[in-house]
C-alpha cells in the first residue's frame, strides 16, 4: 500500500462528555476523570470532547462542581490532545437566545480556559443563529492562535431534507467562515448507504473537513461509520467501550479494530485502549448497581427509526403521559408527532425543538383538539423566536395560536440589547471570577445555589485553618 493511498480516520473521543451524558445523565465527576487523563493523552485522538452540552448544568446542579474548574483541570492534564465542546449557537449552553455580547464573552472564556474546538449547532439549522459564535471563535483564533469553529448540522428526515439541502448547507457553512462541518445525527437516523450518499454530496460542495457524530440508539451506527469512512468522512465520534453503544456512540476499540490494516488505520494501540477501558469499567458497573445506568438505554430502540423520534424525547413523553394517567395514549401521541412537526415547519428533533414538539403532541391528544392549548415554547416557535424553519409553518395554526401577533423574520438576538453589564450587576455579591457571570447568565437560580454552596464550603475551610493555627488540633 502506497503512502498516498493512506487516509487514517481521525477519532474524537466522547467518554468525558456525550457518552456519560447519554447513558448516566452527565453525572461523571471531575475527580473520577483526572486520573485517566495522562493515558488518554497518549492515544492520538483528533480531540477529546469533554465540555459543553449538559455538562455545565449538571456540574452546577447535581455535582456541586464549578464547570470552569473542570475545564482548567482537564486542560492541565491533556498536554497533546485538543479539547472540544458542544455549543448551542445563540442559546450557548442554555435554553433561551442570548445577546451577542454574552455569546462573545462565553466563547472567549471557553477558549481562554482551554477549549480548542467549539462545535456549534442550532435546533432549526438556522445559520444566522450560529454566525456570532463562529465570528467570536475566529476572533479568538486571530488573537490567541487557538480556536476552531465547527458548525454542526442537526441531521433529520423529511421532504425538505434532500441531498441538495445538505450539500447547499455545507457550502453556506464554508462561506460563513467555519473551519469544519459536523453532521450531528442525535437520533441515530442516518443509515449506512444514505451516509455514503450524504458524505459524497457534501464533499462535492465544500473543501472543509467533515466529521460525523451519531448514536447507537437504532443499532446501525457502526455500519454507518464504516460506509461514511469509505465515502471520505474525515473524523468520527466514538466512546470507550464501557460507556459505548445504546444511546451513546459506537465503541472506540471496535472502530479502531475495524479499520486496522486498511488505508483508514488509526494506528492506535489497542493495549493502551484496553487499559483505559479497564479504568472506566468498574465505574460503569457501580452505575448499573446504583441504578444511575438503566439497562434500557443500553439496548436497541427500533422505534427511533420507525417514528424518527430521539430516545430522550420518547422517555420525556412517556413520563408526561404517566403524570396524566394517560399511558394508553402513547401510540396516539407517536402518530401526532409528525403532524405537529409539520405544522411547526418540519424542524429537526433535537434539544429544545424535540421537547417542544413532543409536549405539544401530548397536549393535542389529551385535549382531543389540536392546539386548544399551546405551550409558551410552541408560541415562541410560531413567532419565529427560535429562528426560521426550512419549510413554512402552518398559517392555520399560527392564526389559532398567536392570532394577530407580529412574527420575526430574522434573529431574535437582534431584538436584545447587551446583557453582560446587567447580569454582572445582578450577581456581583457572588462573583469570584469573571466566569461566574457567565454561569449565572445561563442558569441564574442553579448558579446562585452553587455560589452559596461554594461560599459555605470556603467558610468551613477557613474555620478549620483558623482552628489549626490557634492550636485547636494536635500537630
Amino acid at each position: 500500500m502506497s503512502e498516498q493511498a493512506k487516509k487514517p480516520i481521525k477519532i474524537t473521543e466522547t467518554i468525558l462528555r456525550d457518552a456519560h451524558q447519554s447513558l448516566i445523565a452527565t453525572r461523571m465527576p471531575t475527580d473520577f476523570m483526572l486520573p485517566i487523563v495522562e493515558k488518554m493523552d497518549k492515544v492520538g485522538y483528533h480531540s477529546v470532547e469533554c465540555w459543553g452540552g449538559a455538562t455545565f448544568d449538571a456540574s452546577l446542579r447535581f455535582l456541586k462542581e464549578d464547570p470552569w474548574d473542570r475545564l482548567r483541570k482537564l486542560r492541565d492534564g491533556f498536554k497533546n490532545t485538543k479539547l472540544q465542546m458542544l455549543f448551542r449557537g445563540q442559546n450557548i449552553l442554555g435554553y433561551r437566545p442570548y445577546a451577542d455580547d454574552v455569546v462573545d464573552a462565553f466563547v472567549q472564556k471557553s477558549i481562554a480556559n482551554g477549549i480548542d474546538i467549539i462545535r456549534i449547532f442550532d435546533c432549526l439549522n438556522y445559520l444566522p443563529n450560529l454566525q456570532e459564535a463562529v465570528n467570536a471563535t475566529n476572533r479568538m483564533k486571530k488573537q490567541e492562535g487557538r480556536g476552531h469553529a465547527q458548525v454542526a448540522l442537526s441531521y433529520t428526515l423529511g421532504d425538505a431534507y434532500t441531498l441538495e439541502y445538505w450539500a447547499d448547507m455545507a457550502k453556506k457553512i464554508e462561506e460563513m467562515g467555519a473551519d469544519s462541518i459536523c453532521i450531528k445525527d442525535m437520533a441515530g437516523l442516518l443509515v449506512p448507504y444514505k451516509a455514503s450518499e450524504l458524505i459524497a454530496a457534501m464533499k462535492e460542495n465544500t473543501k472543509l473537513p467533515i466529521q460525523l457524530h451519531t448514536h447507537y440508539t437504532s443499532g446501525v451506527a457502526g455500519m454507518t461509520y464504516l460506509k461514511a469512512v469509505e465515502a471520505g468522512v474525515d473524523v468520527i465520534d466514538t466512546a470507550m467501550s464501557p460507556f459505548a453503544m445504546g444511546t451513546s456512540q459506537p465503541a472506540t476499540e471496535v472502530m479502531v479494530e475495524t479499520f486496522r490494516g486498511t488505508p483508514y488505520d488509526t494506528g492506535f494501540d489497542q493495549n493502551l485502549l484496553a487499559e483505559i477501558a479497564d479504568y472506566f469499567r468498574p465505574y460503569r458497573d457501580e452505575c448499573l448497581k446504583s441504578g444511575l445506568l438503566n439497562p434500557k438505554v443500553m439496548g436497541v430502540d427500533i422505534k427511533t427509526l420507525l417514528y424518527q423520534v430521539p430516545g430522550g424525547m420518547l422517555s420525556n413523553m412517556v413520563s408526561q403521559l404517566k403524570e396524566q394517567n394517560a399511558e394508553d395514549k402513547y401510540y396516539d401521541v407517536l402518530r401526532e408527532i409528525p403532524q405537529v412537526r409539520k405544522d411547526l415547519g418540519e424542524p429537526p428533533l433535537v434539544t429544545p425543538s424535540s421537547q417542544i414538539v413532543g409536549t405539544q403532541a401530548v397536549f393535542n391528544v389529551l385535549m382531543g383538539e389540536r392546539y386548544k392549548m399551546a405551550t409558551k415554547e410552541t408560541k415562541a416557535v410560531l413567532r419565529g423566536e427560535y429562528g426560521q424553519t426550512v419549510k413554512p409553518m402552518s398559517q392555520e395554526v399560527i392564526n389559532k395560536v398567536i392570532p394577530g401577533e407580529t412574527r420575526l423574520t430574522g434573529r431574535f438576538a437582534d431584538t436584545l440589547g447587551n446583557e453582560m453589564d446587567k447580569l454582572e450587576a445582578e450577581m456581583k455579591e457572588w462573583k469570584q471570577q469573571d466566569e461566574d457571570v457567565l454561569s449565572y447568565a445561563l442558569f441564574p437560580q442553579v448558579a446562585t445555589d452553587f455560589f452559596k454552596y461554594r461560599q459555605a464550603q470556603q467558610e468551613k475551610v477557613d474555620m478549620t485553618q483558623a482552628d489549626t493555627k490557634n492550636g485547636a488540633y494536635p500537630v
